[in-house]
């Protein structure tokens, strides 16, 4: 269950090496203390980024556009309060993710997780691979609908984002044990929807 990430200029939000600045973070202080530019370029930066968070997460490409202009909207609002405590991908990660939530409860329906790599096809695939393909994307698109928000989320952040599960309890604003438990029953309620296909392969 891997997905593709778009061409991103990506933070992944890991520990910086050694005397290495984070350039967002910095862009965000400039912002804070008046440079209405350097919030221009941040936006420039993390504007595909962000889309494609919400989007993996939302699963329709209009209302990923809106939320993300949204949670620029709270960035910009941000300014005053942010504090470099933390890696910005980790503040920015905790922002959009809690919009998404947010959102999702207010509407009171459930998102969905776009796998987009599950519909790509292979130069040698044959037709009955390519469809076994596109059924298997279906089937782990529909199990993933399933699960609780919170599990989605954590899934979303930790197996399609790549974030280690100390980044998720940072993003999500909860303990590592708690991402633990989450990925756990995540994980077995799809093993329980995908039996099937898990006992193909």
């Amino acid at each position: 269950m891997e997905t593709r990430t778009q061409d991103l200029d990506r933070d992944d939000g890991r520990a910086l090496p050694s005397g290495e600045s984070d350039v967002d973070a910095d862009l965000m202080a400039r912002f804070a203390a008046g440079d209405d530019g350097a919030f221009e370029t941040l936006l420039t930066r993390r504007r595909q980024w962000v889309l494609n968070l919400v989007y993996r997460f939302v699963g329709d490409r209009e209302e990923a556009e809106d939320l993300a202009q949204e949670a620029f909207v709270r960035l910009h609002r941000a300014r005053r309060r942010y504090r470099p405590t933390a890696r910005f991908s980790t503040f920015l990660y905790r922002l959009v993710t809690n919009l998404c939530l947010n959102e999702t409860r207010r509407r009171q329906r459930r998102p969905t997780v776009v796998l987009e790599a599950a519909d790509e096809v292979a130069a040698d695939d044959s037709p009955a691979k390519t469809a076994t393909r596109r059924e298997l994307a279906a089937q782990v698109q529909t199990a993933l609908r399933r699960l609780p928000d919170n599990q989605r989320l954590a899934m979303v952040l930790f197996r399609f984002e790549g974030l280690s599960q100390r980044e998720v309890a940072e993003a999500m604003e909860c303990s590592v044990g708690a991402v633990e438990a989450l990925l756990h029953r995540a994980g077995r309620n799809l093993r329980r929807d995908l039996q099937e296909y898990v006992e193909e392969s």
